[in-house]
Protein backbone atom coordinates (compact mmCIF):
# COMPACT_ATOMS: atom_id res chain seq x y z
CA UNK A 1 0.00 0.00 0.00
CA UNK A 2 1.33 3.35 -1.06
CA UNK A 3 1.64 6.14 1.50
CA UNK A 4 1.11 9.66 0.06
CA UNK A 5 4.94 11.52 0.99
CA UNK A 6 4.61 13.76 4.11
CA UNK A 7 5.43 17.23 3.26
CA UNK A 8 8.10 19.04 5.32
CA UNK A 9 9.04 22.67 5.90
CA UNK A 10 12.37 23.97 5.25
CA UNK A 11 12.78 26.16 8.63
CA UNK A 12 15.13 28.32 6.20
CA UNK A 13 12.88 28.76 3.54
CA UNK A 14 12.93 32.49 2.44
CA UNK A 15 15.57 33.28 4.39
CA UNK A 16 18.47 35.85 3.26
CA UNK A 17 21.35 33.98 2.49
CA UNK A 18 23.32 35.50 5.37
CA UNK A 19 20.27 34.04 7.43
CA UNK A 20 21.56 30.90 6.37
CA UNK A 21 24.86 31.34 6.48
CA UNK A 22 24.95 32.31 10.11
CA UNK A 23 22.73 29.26 11.18
CA UNK A 24 24.82 27.17 9.50
CA UNK A 25 28.21 28.84 10.82
CA UNK A 26 26.08 28.47 15.10
CA UNK A 27 26.01 24.56 14.34
CA UNK A 28 29.04 24.02 13.15
CA UNK A 29 30.79 25.96 16.49
CA UNK A 30 28.40 24.12 18.55
CA UNK A 31 29.68 21.09 17.29
CA UNK A 32 33.30 21.85 17.16
CA UNK A 33 33.05 22.84 20.45
CA UNK A 34 31.56 19.75 21.93
CA UNK A 35 33.99 17.97 19.81
CA UNK A 36 37.14 20.00 21.29
CA UNK A 37 35.84 19.32 25.11
CA UNK A 38 35.49 15.58 24.30
CA UNK A 39 38.55 15.02 23.17
CA UNK A 40 40.75 17.15 25.61
CA UNK A 41 38.12 14.86 28.56
CA UNK A 42 40.11 11.89 26.83
CA UNK A 43 42.94 13.39 26.70
CA UNK A 44 43.55 14.58 30.60
CA UNK A 45 41.81 11.22 31.46
CA UNK A 46 44.82 9.48 29.67
CA UNK A 47 47.25 11.93 30.62
CA UNK A 48 46.80 12.32 35.02
CA UNK A 49 50.41 10.80 36.00
CA UNK A 50 49.28 10.47 39.12
CA UNK A 51 47.29 7.95 38.74
CA UNK A 52 50.81 6.20 38.35
CA UNK A 53 52.16 7.40 41.39
CA UNK A 54 52.16 4.41 44.67
CA UNK A 55 50.37 1.94 45.31
CA UNK A 56 47.48 0.77 47.60
CA UNK A 57 48.50 0.45 51.19
CA UNK A 58 48.75 -2.95 52.69
CA UNK A 59 46.32 -4.32 55.49
CA UNK A 60 49.59 -4.87 57.59
CA UNK A 61 50.62 -1.55 56.39
CA UNK A 62 47.60 -0.17 57.56
CA UNK A 63 47.91 -2.26 60.79
CA UNK A 64 51.47 -1.01 61.77
CA UNK A 65 49.58 2.87 61.57
CA UNK A 66 46.86 2.30 62.87
CA UNK A 67 48.08 2.36 66.58
CA UNK A 68 45.67 4.78 67.96
CA UNK A 69 43.99 4.02 71.45
CA UNK A 70 40.23 5.98 71.38
CA UNK A 71 37.81 6.72 74.85
CA UNK A 72 36.57 3.82 74.18
CA UNK A 73 39.35 1.32 74.32
CA UNK A 74 39.36 0.47 71.05
CA UNK A 75 42.70 0.02 69.26
CA UNK A 76 44.05 -0.99 72.76
CA UNK A 77 46.27 -4.03 72.14
CA UNK A 78 46.46 -7.49 74.65
CA UNK A 79 48.36 -7.47 76.91
CA UNK A 80 49.89 -6.29 80.47
CA UNK A 81 52.24 -4.56 82.78
CA UNK A 82 52.91 -4.07 86.65
CA UNK A 83 53.77 -1.44 88.77
CA UNK A 84 57.16 -2.99 89.58
CA UNK A 85 57.91 -3.08 85.96
CA UNK A 86 57.25 0.56 85.03
CA UNK A 87 58.98 1.59 88.30
CA UNK A 88 61.85 -0.06 86.19
CA UNK A 89 61.53 1.32 82.81
CA UNK A 90 60.33 4.77 84.13
CA UNK A 91 63.98 5.44 86.28
CA UNK A 92 65.87 3.59 83.42
CA UNK A 93 64.33 6.40 80.60
CA UNK A 94 61.97 8.51 82.29
CA UNK A 95 63.08 9.91 85.34
CA UNK A 96 65.62 11.98 83.95
CA UNK A 97 62.92 14.40 82.29
CA UNK A 98 60.12 13.73 84.57
CA UNK A 99 61.58 13.13 88.01
CA UNK A 100 61.78 9.82 90.08
CA UNK A 101 58.36 10.62 91.43
CA UNK A 102 56.64 12.41 88.29
CA UNK A 103 57.61 15.54 89.44
CA UNK A 104 59.19 16.86 86.62
CA UNK A 105 62.24 19.54 86.54
CA UNK A 106 62.77 22.81 85.58
CA UNK A 107 61.69 22.32 81.59
CA UNK A 108 58.68 19.69 82.07
CA UNK A 109 55.66 20.36 83.71
CA UNK A 110 54.67 17.89 86.09
CA UNK A 111 52.64 14.97 85.36
CA UNK A 112 51.45 13.80 89.15
CA UNK A 113 50.34 16.10 92.28
CA UNK A 114 47.31 18.24 92.50
CA UNK A 115 44.53 15.67 93.04
CA UNK A 116 43.42 14.00 96.23
CA UNK A 117 41.06 10.33 97.22
CA UNK A 118 38.06 13.18 97.33
CA UNK A 119 38.63 14.12 93.66
CA UNK A 120 38.95 10.05 92.44
CA UNK A 121 35.54 9.17 94.29
CA UNK A 122 33.85 12.09 92.28
CA UNK A 123 35.81 12.26 89.30
CA UNK A 124 36.20 16.08 88.94
CA UNK A 125 39.48 17.63 90.27
CA UNK A 126 38.65 20.57 92.86
CA UNK A 127 42.39 22.22 92.15
CA UNK A 128 40.63 23.05 88.69
CA UNK A 129 37.65 24.71 89.96
CA UNK A 130 37.91 28.84 89.97
CA UNK A 131 39.25 30.28 93.49
CA UNK A 132 41.40 27.71 93.78
CA UNK A 133 45.55 28.57 94.14
CA UNK A 134 46.79 25.51 93.38
CA UNK A 135 50.61 26.39 91.53
CA UNK A 136 50.39 24.43 88.84
CA UNK A 137 48.14 22.10 86.85
CA UNK A 138 49.71 18.86 86.75
CA UNK A 139 49.04 15.61 83.67
CA UNK A 140 46.55 13.74 86.35
CA UNK A 141 44.73 16.91 87.08
CA UNK A 142 43.96 17.12 83.45
CA UNK A 143 43.33 14.29 81.98
CA UNK A 144 39.91 12.98 81.75
CA UNK A 145 40.81 9.43 80.16
CA UNK A 146 43.49 6.69 80.75
CA UNK A 147 43.77 5.44 77.31
CA UNK A 148 44.92 9.41 76.43
CA UNK A 149 47.98 8.25 78.49
CA UNK A 150 48.34 5.18 76.80
CA UNK A 151 48.37 6.34 73.45
CA UNK A 152 50.44 8.93 74.34
CA UNK A 153 53.06 6.80 75.79
CA UNK A 154 52.97 4.66 73.65
CA UNK A 155 53.53 6.93 70.18
CA UNK A 156 55.62 9.44 71.66
CA UNK A 157 57.79 8.02 74.85
CA UNK A 158 60.69 7.97 75.41
CA UNK A 159 61.59 11.30 74.05
CA UNK A 160 64.82 10.23 72.47
CA UNK A 161 63.48 6.74 70.64
CA UNK A 162 59.84 6.99 70.66
CA UNK A 163 57.64 3.71 69.74
CA UNK A 164 60.82 1.36 71.07
CA UNK A 165 58.82 0.48 74.22
CA UNK A 166 57.26 -2.60 74.21
CA UNK A 167 53.43 -3.16 74.87
CA UNK A 168 53.86 -4.98 78.30
CA UNK A 169 56.62 -1.39 79.07
CA UNK A 170 53.54 1.14 78.20
CA UNK A 171 51.13 -0.83 80.20
CA UNK A 172 54.19 -0.51 83.47
CA UNK A 173 54.94 2.71 82.65
CA UNK A 174 51.13 3.99 82.54
CA UNK A 175 50.64 1.89 85.66
CA UNK A 176 53.33 3.44 87.60
CA UNK A 177 52.32 7.07 86.74
CA UNK A 178 49.03 5.89 87.79
CA UNK A 179 50.28 4.16 91.83
CA UNK A 180 52.16 7.66 91.97
CA UNK A 181 48.90 9.44 91.54
CA UNK A 182 47.09 6.58 94.12
CA UNK A 183 44.81 5.75 91.31
CA UNK A 184 45.80 2.24 91.55
CA UNK A 185 47.94 0.38 94.58
CA UNK A 186 51.65 -0.90 94.39
CA UNK A 187 50.80 -4.33 93.40
CA UNK A 188 48.81 -3.52 90.99
CA UNK A 189 49.18 -5.13 87.15
CA UNK A 190 47.60 -2.74 83.91
CA UNK A 191 45.91 -4.72 81.73
CA UNK A 192 43.28 -4.70 78.34
CA UNK A 193 41.00 -6.54 80.74
CA UNK A 194 40.85 -4.03 83.47
CA UNK A 195 41.99 -0.57 82.38
CA UNK A 196 38.23 0.35 81.56
CA UNK A 197 37.78 -0.37 85.76
CA UNK A 198 40.85 2.14 86.27
CA UNK A 199 38.80 4.59 84.01
CA UNK A 200 36.26 4.96 87.08
CA UNK A 201 38.42 6.16 89.29
CA UNK A 202 40.45 8.99 86.87
CA UNK A 203 40.68 11.91 89.28
CA UNK A 204 39.31 14.19 86.40
CA UNK A 205 36.92 11.88 84.45
CA UNK A 206 33.98 14.46 84.32
CA UNK A 207 36.34 17.41 83.66
CA UNK A 208 35.31 17.31 79.72
CA UNK A 209 32.01 19.26 79.18
CA UNK A 210 29.80 18.03 75.97
CA UNK A 211 29.46 21.80 74.46
CA UNK A 212 27.06 21.61 71.71
CA UNK A 213 28.13 24.45 69.57
CA UNK A 214 31.66 22.92 69.13
CA UNK A 215 29.98 19.47 68.45
CA UNK A 216 26.65 20.32 66.33
CA UNK A 217 26.26 22.09 62.99
CA UNK A 218 22.57 23.10 64.08
CA UNK A 219 23.53 24.41 67.57
CA UNK A 220 23.19 27.44 68.78
CA UNK A 221 26.31 29.55 69.44
CA UNK A 222 27.91 31.01 72.81
CA UNK A 223 28.23 34.28 71.74
CA UNK A 224 26.15 37.11 69.65
CA UNK A 225 27.27 40.10 67.82
CA UNK A 226 26.45 42.33 65.02
CA UNK A 227 28.11 42.46 61.83
CA UNK A 228 29.76 45.82 61.11
CA UNK A 229 28.03 46.38 57.50
CA UNK A 230 28.48 50.36 57.49
CA UNK A 231 30.91 53.10 58.98
CA UNK A 232 33.73 50.39 59.32
CA UNK A 233 37.67 51.02 60.39
CA UNK A 234 39.81 51.08 56.98
CA UNK A 235 42.74 51.01 58.76
CA UNK A 236 43.36 47.91 61.26
CA UNK A 237 44.04 49.13 64.70
CA UNK A 238 47.03 47.26 66.78
CA UNK A 239 45.82 45.74 69.96
CA UNK A 240 48.53 44.53 71.70
CA UNK A 241 52.10 44.28 71.19
CA UNK A 242 55.26 43.09 73.25
CA UNK A 243 56.93 45.15 75.38
CA UNK A 244 60.33 46.32 74.17
CA UNK A 245 62.74 44.53 76.58
CA UNK A 246 61.04 40.64 75.49
CA UNK A 247 60.69 41.59 71.17
CA UNK A 248 63.97 39.91 70.49
CA UNK A 249 63.77 37.26 73.26
CA UNK A 250 62.92 34.07 70.95
CA UNK A 251 65.47 36.03 68.31
CA UNK A 252 64.58 37.63 65.45
CA UNK A 253 61.29 36.56 63.81
CA UNK A 254 61.60 38.05 60.68
CA UNK A 255 64.49 35.36 59.85
CA UNK A 256 62.37 32.41 61.38
CA UNK A 257 60.07 33.30 58.24
CA UNK A 258 59.78 30.85 55.26
CA UNK A 259 61.36 33.08 51.91
CA UNK A 260 59.06 31.67 49.75
CA UNK A 261 55.89 33.85 49.99
CA UNK A 262 54.87 36.96 52.00
CA UNK A 263 56.53 37.25 54.86
CA UNK A 264 54.65 38.44 58.20
CA UNK A 265 57.28 38.45 60.35
CA UNK A 266 58.21 41.73 62.14
CA UNK A 267 62.41 42.12 62.29
CA UNK A 268 62.63 42.22 66.20
CA UNK A 269 65.86 43.54 66.48
CA UNK A 270 64.59 47.24 65.42
CA UNK A 271 61.68 49.04 66.56
CA UNK A 272 58.11 48.36 66.06
CA UNK A 273 56.78 48.64 62.28
CA UNK A 274 54.41 51.52 62.21
CA UNK A 275 52.68 50.24 59.35
CA UNK A 276 51.23 46.44 59.03
CA UNK A 277 53.61 43.63 59.41
CA UNK A 278 53.29 41.97 55.89
CA UNK A 279 54.94 44.95 54.34
CA UNK A 280 58.67 44.34 55.81
CA UNK A 281 60.59 43.13 53.37
CA UNK A 282 61.85 39.45 53.09
CA UNK A 283 64.72 38.80 54.61
CA UNK A 284 67.71 38.22 51.97
CA UNK A 285 68.34 34.21 50.96
CA UNK A 286 71.00 32.33 52.94
CA UNK A 287 74.23 31.18 51.09
CA UNK A 288 74.83 27.76 52.29
CA UNK A 289 78.40 26.94 51.56
CA UNK A 290 78.30 22.87 50.11
CA UNK A 291 79.49 20.52 52.25
CA UNK A 292 82.90 18.64 51.92
CA UNK A 293 82.62 15.04 50.16
CA UNK A 294 82.42 12.23 53.01
CA UNK A 295 85.79 10.15 53.83
CA UNK A 296 84.80 6.59 52.47
CA UNK A 297 83.84 4.33 55.56
CA UNK A 298 83.59 7.70 58.07
CA UNK A 299 80.19 7.98 60.47
CA UNK A 300 77.90 10.60 59.63
CA UNK A 301 77.69 12.06 62.80
CA UNK A 302 74.71 14.65 61.93
CA UNK A 303 72.61 11.42 61.13
CA UNK A 304 73.45 10.14 64.38
CA UNK A 305 72.53 12.90 66.05
CA UNK A 306 69.11 13.49 64.34
CA UNK A 307 68.19 9.56 64.30
CA UNK A 308 69.11 9.46 68.31
CA UNK A 309 67.06 13.09 69.07
CA UNK A 310 70.19 14.53 70.58
CA UNK A 311 69.23 17.50 68.42
CA UNK A 312 65.92 17.87 70.09
CA UNK A 313 67.81 18.92 73.61
CA UNK A 314 71.08 20.29 71.56
CA UNK A 315 71.86 23.15 68.93
CA UNK A 316 74.62 23.71 67.08
CA UNK A 317 75.68 26.80 68.95
CA UNK A 318 72.51 27.38 70.67
CA UNK A 319 70.91 26.19 73.99
CA UNK A 320 67.28 24.04 73.79
CA UNK A 321 66.74 22.14 76.59
CA UNK A 322 70.83 21.22 76.87
CA UNK A 323 73.86 23.24 75.95
CA UNK A 324 74.99 23.53 72.44
CA UNK A 325 77.56 21.46 71.04
CA UNK A 326 79.72 24.50 71.13
CA UNK A 327 79.55 25.75 74.95
CA UNK A 328 80.59 21.61 75.17
CA UNK A 329 83.59 22.37 73.72
CA UNK A 330 84.37 25.78 75.30
CA UNK A 331 83.28 24.14 79.04
CA UNK A 332 85.74 21.17 78.50
CA UNK A 333 88.52 22.65 75.64
CA UNK A 334 92.20 21.49 76.91
CA UNK A 335 90.65 18.62 78.85
CA UNK A 336 93.03 15.77 78.94
CA UNK A 337 91.85 12.58 76.58
CA UNK A 338 88.47 14.63 75.75
CA UNK A 339 86.89 12.56 73.48
CA UNK A 340 87.08 9.79 75.88
CA UNK A 341 85.44 11.73 78.38
CA UNK A 342 82.54 13.05 76.00
CA UNK A 343 81.90 9.51 74.71
CA UNK A 344 81.52 8.29 78.06
CA UNK A 345 78.68 11.35 78.92
CA UNK A 346 77.08 10.37 76.23
CA UNK A 347 76.54 6.72 76.58
CA UNK A 348 76.04 7.34 80.50
CA UNK A 349 74.11 10.86 80.84
CA UNK A 350 74.43 12.31 83.92
CA UNK A 351 73.30 15.91 85.47
CA UNK A 352 75.16 18.84 87.36
CA UNK A 353 77.03 19.86 84.89
CA UNK A 354 75.06 22.55 83.19
CA UNK A 355 71.87 23.25 85.70
CA UNK A 356 69.12 21.15 87.23
CA UNK A 357 68.08 19.34 84.05
CA UNK A 358 70.27 15.83 83.40
CA UNK A 359 70.76 14.13 80.31
CA UNK A 360 69.37 10.82 79.84
CA UNK A 361 72.09 7.75 78.77
CA UNK A 362 72.07 6.68 75.84
CA UNK A 363 72.92 3.12 76.13
CA UNK A 364 71.41 2.36 72.53
CA UNK A 365 74.70 3.55 70.70
CA UNK A 366 77.86 1.66 69.79
CA UNK A 367 81.07 2.73 71.62
CA UNK A 368 82.18 3.65 67.76
CA UNK A 369 78.71 5.71 67.22
CA UNK A 370 79.60 7.57 70.76
CA UNK A 371 83.36 8.16 69.48
CA UNK A 372 82.51 9.47 66.91
CA UNK A 373 79.97 12.14 67.98
CA UNK A 374 82.34 12.66 70.64
CA UNK A 375 85.39 13.74 68.14
CA UNK A 376 83.26 15.37 66.31
CA UNK A 377 82.25 17.57 68.94
CA UNK A 378 86.34 17.97 69.90
CA UNK A 379 87.17 18.68 66.51
CA UNK A 380 84.59 21.97 66.46
CA UNK A 381 80.86 21.29 65.43
CA UNK A 382 79.62 23.30 62.55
Amino acid sequence: MNHPRRATRDPLKGATPAARQSRFRGVSRFCFGVLTLTLSQLALAQSQPWHEVGREATPAEIKAWDIDVRPDFKGLPKGEGSVALGEKVWEAQCASCHGSFGESNEVFTPIVGGTTKADIERGRVKNLEPGNTFPQRTTLMKVATVSTLWDYINRAMPWNAPKTLKTEEVYGVLAYILHLGDIVPADFTLSDQNIAEVQKRMPNRNGMVFHEPLWKASGKGDAKNVACMKDCPTEAQVRSSLPDFARDAHGNIQEQNRVVGPVRGADTTKPPPKGPVGSVPPPAPVVVAAAPAATPGAVDVKALLTANGCTACHGISNKIVGPGFTEILAKHKGKADLETYLAGKIKSGGGGVYGAVPMPPQPQLKDAEALAIARWIAGGPR
